[in-house]
């Protein structure tokens, strides 16, 4: 079971994981083992998710899912195959505690009657200087 958040659990059944060839470094050692892990999650027909859930992690996460309505989460950092699947785990928990973190509405507040009084005299002294610097009109004196 990989604990998601305090309420969500998601079971080991639910998740598979394939692995490739890693590209980078590793010598000879590189042709040989299969160190590249993708870890796959249907979202879709996951039973630990309610339906608001997966309406979160579809929205939040829809770069990272297929049209099948498949999270794909890849790790190649490290040269065994334990670490990257440790490793696509842990990234896996991460995005899913991002997805399925409730968004906070912004609370609107007033402006200060301090700034908009700021805000009016700095127009009052930009009008006055303009106006200062206009030529002044002569055949009005005459």
């Amino acid at each position: 079971m990989i604990r998601i958040t305090e309420k969500v659990v998601i079971p080991y059944e639910e998740i598979r994981f394939i692995t490739s060839r890693s590209s980078g470094p590793g010598g000879q050692h590189v042709n040989t083992t299969d160190t590249r892990v993708t870890l796959l999650f249907s979202v879709e027909k996951s039973n630990a998710l309610s339906q608001l859930q997966k309406v979160a992690v579809n929205g939040k996460l829809r770069r990272r899912i297929d049209k099948r309505g498949i999270l794909r989460v890849t790790s190649q950092k490290f040269r065994s195959q334990k670490s990257n699947k440790d490793s696509a785990i842990e990234r896996f928990v991460e995005l899913m505690q991002w997805a399925l973190k409730p968004v906070t509405k912004r609370k609107s507040t007033a402006v200060p009657k301090s700034a908009k009084r700021r805000r009016l005299e700095r127009k009052k002294q930009t009008a006055q200087r303009k106006k200062a610097r206009k030529t002044p009109d002569v055949s009005k004196e005459y």
